[in-house]
C-alpha cells in the first residue's frame, strides 16, 4: 500500500483478545481484579476494567482469533477502513460490528464499532 492508501482511523485500543483454558475461572479472576463482565457466552467473554479497557477471553474452540482491537468512533470510519482493506464487516450478536485486518507483524488487529445505544 502506498502512503495515500493507508488505512487511517481515529480509534483507540478497545480490548485485547487472549486465549483461556478456563473461561469461567478466568472471568471470576478478572472480577476479583475489579473488572466487570460485559458479555459472557460459551465461546467467549468480555470483561472491562473501571476505565473501559477490555479483555476478551477465548476458550478452546472459540471462532475468534487472539487479537488487538481498535475502537473506531463511527460506522462510516469502519466502512471506509474495511473497503480500503477489502474486508467484509461482520455484525456481532452483542450489537457491535467489526472486521479483522490482515494484521501487523503477524498480530491480528480488529477494528470495531459500537452503536450509540450499546449496552454490552
Amino acid at each position: 500500500m502506498g502512503a495515500n492508501e493507508e488505512v487511517r482511523f481515529s480509534g483507540r485500543v478497545d480490548h485485547l483478545a487472549v486465549k483461556t483454558e478456563d473461561l469461567e475461572g478466568d472471568v471470576e479472576g478478572y472480577r476479583k481484579l475489579g473488572f466487570t463482565v460485559e458479555s459472557l457466552f460459551d465461546d467467549w467473554a468480555m470483561v472491562r476494567d473501571p476505565k473501559g479497557f477490555g479483555i476478551a477471553l477465548l476458550p478452546p474452540g472459540s471462532k475468534h482469533p487472539p487479537h488487538i482491537a481498535m475502537r473506531v468512533d463511527t460506522l462510516e470510519e469502519l466502512e471506509a477502513a474495511a473497503e480500503k482493506e477489502g474486508r467484509p464487516i461482520k455484525p456481532h450478536r452483542d450489537g457491535t460490528s467489526s472486521f479483522y485486518t490482515k494484521g501487523v507483524g503477524g498480530n491480528i488487529v480488529e477494528l470495531i464499532w459500537y452503536p450509540p445505544d450499546f449496552g454490552g
